[in-house]
Order: structure tokens, then sequence, then C-alpha cells
């Protein structure tokens, strides 16, 4: 059914995220969307089955090529800010 896990190619998109799950997608895209970079979601998940593994789970997230740079940036910056934040509550609870 499905040769690979790979992103499929889209003309004028590119793959910015790969997933297990579609939360964390959704997640990513509302962020980019408040961030007005428009997104598209594919999801090959299989949604008879309660997959989060291989390829028949994958999701994927899909900006405009020339959105790419600045989306890739805005996720960079989430995922640092976010460790930055766990990095301070652990010294708090330390």
């Amino acid at each position: 059914m499905f040769n690979s896990s790979k992103p499929n190619d889209v003309d004028n998109w590119v793959c910015i995220l790969e997933r297990g799950t579609e939360y964390e997608i959704e997640l990513a895209k509302s962020y980019l969307a408040s961030l007005k970079i428009p997104s598209n979601i594919l999801s090959k998940r299989d949604s008879s089955y309660s997959l989060n593994f291989g390829a028949m789970s994958k999701v994927y997230l899909y900006v405009p090529k020339e959105f790419e740079k600045k989306a890739r940036k805005a996720l960079d910056d989430l995922d640092n800010s976010e460790e930055y934040d766990d990095e301070s509550e652990d010294m708090t609870n330390s």
C-alpha cells in the first residue's frame, strides 16, 4: 500500500514536519497560522487502526516553498523556548 514513510512531493510545497499523531501536527499548524504562515496537513494515518508508528501512521505538515525558512525557524525557536522552559522548571523544583 505505502512504499515508504517519506513525505509526498507536492508542487511548490515542502514538508517541514513529520510526526506519528495528528495532534502534534495540528499544534504546529496552529502556531504557524498565528504567525501568518500558511500550511497544510497530509495524513497517511489509517483511521481503521490505532497506529502511531510506521509508514501507515505518518502525518506531515507542508508549507509553501517561499515560507520554508521562516516556518522552520519558527518551529525551531518554539522547540528551543520549550526546552528553556523545561530547564527553568527543573531548577525551581530542585
